[in-house]
């Protein structure tokens, strides 16, 4: 299966309150958004992917345990990156002092 992008902009230009608001009504969906305003919806992945991705994300979270040196995440994590896009990578690692910058 493959992404579905939509391009509203046409219609409307979502603000970062009102997507995170449209993930939160449809939690069946998993949406992103590019730099473009673009909404993906993102397929299951499927079993392969699935077990890839887990392992990977505990190998993370264990190298991340011994060196204490970030944060991990999984799938279900949101992140608004510099060029605007809102992703949710597989698997996901930020440095300690660059988690603490954020503001809450």
């Amino acid at each position: 299966m493959t992404a579905i992008t939509l391009n509203l902009n046409s219609l409307i230009k979502l603000t970062a309150e009102q997507f995170y608001q449209l993930c939160a009504e449809h939690p069946d969906l998993k949406l992103e958004r590019n730099a473009n305003g673009e909404l993906i919806v993102m397929p299951p992945t499927g079993g392969e992917t699935g077990k890839r991705n887990v392992k990977l994300s505990t190998q993370l979270d264990l190298w991340n345990e011994q060196t204490e040196l970030g944060e991990v995440f999984d799938s279900s994590t949101g992140f608004t990156l510099p060029n605007g896009a809102d992703r949710s990578p597989d698997a996901s690692w930020v440095e300690k002092y660059r988690w603490e910058a954020l503001t809450p």
